[in-house]
């Protein structure tokens, strides 16, 4: 393939850069670490899909073949792993515990969002002002782009009675 970097030593080719569920992934990695680097996949998920496909997981990613990424690649799409290890776990809609990975992660978390907007909830205002959601305060932190302080110029008139 054009998009694969692929040296020839000897009679066995070595791929420098894997592609994996429309991720690149760099083939000198062990395979848990280079799992890791697809998005929705964290090292314990990681560490069950080396265990699936029967690999080690000090293996690197560059010494597979096809057919074993092709393996790993219906493992992670289709993970037969306990529910508790999903990381999408009673959906709103579905009521289905899933598994989600690459950009589904993004598309589903921004339908969230939205929809804490749209009921007004708390949380929902919170993300629509830009301010923080989880409770952290705002005193000191979070004063991007907005005026921390007052003029001097404003002030000093403030404080005689003149205004200019």
């Amino acid at each position: 393939m054009a998009d694969k970097k692929v040296l020839e030593e000897g009679k066995k080719k070595v791929k420098k850069i894997v592609r994996l569920i429309n991720t690149d992934i760099d083939g000198n990695l062990p395979l848990v670490m280079a799992l890791q680097k697809i998005k929705g996949i964290g090292k314990n998920i990681a560490k069950v899909i080396c265990i699936k496909a029967g690999f080690d997981y000090k293996i690197k990613l560059q010494e597979l073949d096809e057919t074993q990424l092709k393996n790993i690649e219906e493992i992670i799409k289709h993970p037969d792993i306990p529910d508790w290890l999903k990381n999408r776990r009673r959906d709103r809609v579905t009521q289905k515990n899933e598994h989600l990975i690459s950009s589904k992660v993004d598309i589903k978390l921004r339908e969230d969002i939205t929809r804490l907007k749209k009921i007004r909830a708390y949380k929902g205002i919170r993300h629509q002002h830009g301010l923080p959601v989880r409770g952290q305060r705002t005193r000191g932190s979070f004063r991007k782009n907005k005026t921390v302080g007052v003029q001097k110029k404003k002030a000093l008139a403030a404080r005689t009675g003149k205004s200019k």
